[in-house]
């Protein structure tokens, strides 16, 4: 045992004197520390050190930089631990280089300043366009206090502050596409240092370093492309002569014209139209609705109807309830097309096509089939006001079963329309003309509209068009089907 005791203090004494030297000539002491039981590893591995096998040291640095430290009392042998003398005269070891690698500069605001980046914004989309910030820098906000607006394919996303404080800089730049989780600005919590800054002095001054250094980029650029083959120079030479034409109109300009880039909204509804046109064929059959029955229905209880549910009594929930039960008898236009299958679907989920400022968007009543006249007009509104103030999300526009598209609030007579993707058909409704009709043999005015249906004629016949329109057209002329169920 006394032979045990006095290698033990051999080795404490080795090691103490080479961690000593080196830290003194700068080390860092997680490195000095781990060479050293390398270098005494074998010594104190040998028989002749009572045989107790020595405890792996643990070297995984903590946030505080002592996760050394307080593993080294198991360095020697389990059961043991460092003394006392030996231990203390590490600890000011490490104290000494901690004290160096403090004394070195930092950032003193690293805890202060919180980046605020572009949230998750769907399954479906993985970019967008940084559309304006709603702030400037140096402004104060608050925790979830949108600081700028994301525009893409589909909704306009905000951007929220994660934290309250001012608005220290702003990082991306409006136009710019940005994905989730780009850095677009950064915000103070103390909002010291941070002075205000109009967005147009901050681009300017962005701007102009830009400016400087691309001639010289392209100075450094040309010998490349003179020293190098001939073959490489039309390579260097289209994307120059490609980057004006995106910018510059391609047709003269002319007076009184203005050229506005298209919105990522926009681009989508054109692309998905014209893939709908490309893939489907698509068919439209006509009919012709009396809406005076509906609209003597409306004007009988409008007052009680608001009085009850707090909402007005439309002509659109007719419609959806008519729509909901030809969908029912023709189960066919509510399904569609995947692959070599046809996918029936059990529910009816209808898409209103809303027009906004920015575009075309399709809110989706789910499970229209189970609600009534009131919910149905309660949904609409709600699902309108969200569109029209660009606060629709994701969630509420997937899907859907069926589209219902009134051109008939603009003042359209006669339409066409388009198939809303994936789905196989759509209802057109357009404007009430009154116009003269013959019934029982005497010509009589009538508010009349015309419907009109587009279906994909790969999955629905025409015999099935006709007769949805046909129970469209029942329905809504004879309201009292519904509660009759025939």
């Amino acid at each position: 045992m006394s032979l045990c005791f006095d290698l033990e203090a051999e080795i404490q004494a080795m090691m103490l004197g080479v961690l000593r030297r080196r830290v003194t000539t700068g080390g860092s002491s997680s490195l000095i520390l781990r060479q050293s039981l390398q270098s005494i590893r074998p010594a104190a591995s040998t028989p002749r050190v009572c045989s107790l096998p020595e405890k792996e040291i643990l070297l995984h640095p903590t946030p505080r930089g002592f996760g050394h430290v307080c593993y080294f009392s198991h360095l020697i042998s389990p059961g043991r631990s460092v003394s006392s003398g030996l231990m203390r005269d590490f600890i000011s070891v490490e104290l000494m280089a901690l004290k160096q690698m403090w004394s070195r500069p930092f950032s003193s605001d690293g805890g202060d300043s919180v980046d605020v980046v572009v949230p998750f914004m769907g399954e479906s989309i993985t970019d967008g366009t940084l559309a304006k910030f709603l702030k400037n820098p140096g402004d104060r906000v608050e925790v979830d206090e949108p600081i700028a607006q994301i525009e893409t394919d589909k909704v306009t996303i905000d951007v929220a502050s994660p934290e309250a404080g001012v608005i220290k800089e702003f990082v991306a730049k409006e136009g710019e596409t940005v994905e989730p989780g780009t850095k677009v600005a950064v915000i103070s919590k103390s909002g010291e240092g941070v002075a205000h800054v109009a967005p147009s002095e901050k681009i300017t001054k962005k701007a102009a370093p830009n400016k400087e250094s691309a001639p010289q980029e392209k100075k450094e650029e040309k010998p490349k492309v003179e020293t190098g083959p001939t073959t490489e120079k039309p390579k260097t030479q289209a994307p120059a002569s490609r980057k004006p034409s995106a910018t510059e109109p391609q047709l003269p300009p002319k007076e009184r014209e203005r050229r506005v880039p298209m919105t990522r909204l926009r681009k989508r509804v054109a692309t998905r139209l014209k893939d709908s046109q490309n893939t489907f064929a698509m068919l439209t059959t006509f009919n012709e609705v009396d809406m005076t029955n509906l609209m003597k229905l409306r004007s009988d209880y409008k007052d009680a109807f608001v009085e009850k549910h707090g909402v007005k009594l439309g002509l659109m929930s007719g419609f959806v309830k008519a729509a909901v039960s030809g969908l029912q008898n023709q189960p066919i236009i509510n399904a569609v097309i995947d692959g070599d299958d046809i996918i029936y679907r059990d529910y009816v989920d209808v898409s209103i096509a809303v027009g906004t400022p920015k575009g075309l968007v399709v809110p989706v009543i789910r499970n229209a089939d189970n609600m009534n006249f009131a919910e149905i007009e309660k949904e609409i509104n709600t699902l309108a006001k969200k569109a029209n103030d660009g606060t629709i999300s994701i969630d509420e526009m997937a899907g859907g079963s069926f589209t219902i598209s009134n051109g008939g609030v603009y003042g359209s007579l006669l339409s066409t329309p388009i198939i809303n993707p994936p789905q196989s058909a759509i209802l057109g409704m357009h404007s009430i003309v009154t116009r003269p009709m013959v019934i029982g043999g005497n010509i009589v005015p009538r508010p009349m509209m015309y419907i009109a249906l587009t279906y994909d004629h790969r999955l629905i016949d025409g015999r099935e068009a006709v007769f949805f329109l046909r129970r469209i057209k029942d329905v809504v002329e004879d309201p009292r089907r519904l509660l009759l169920d025939i």
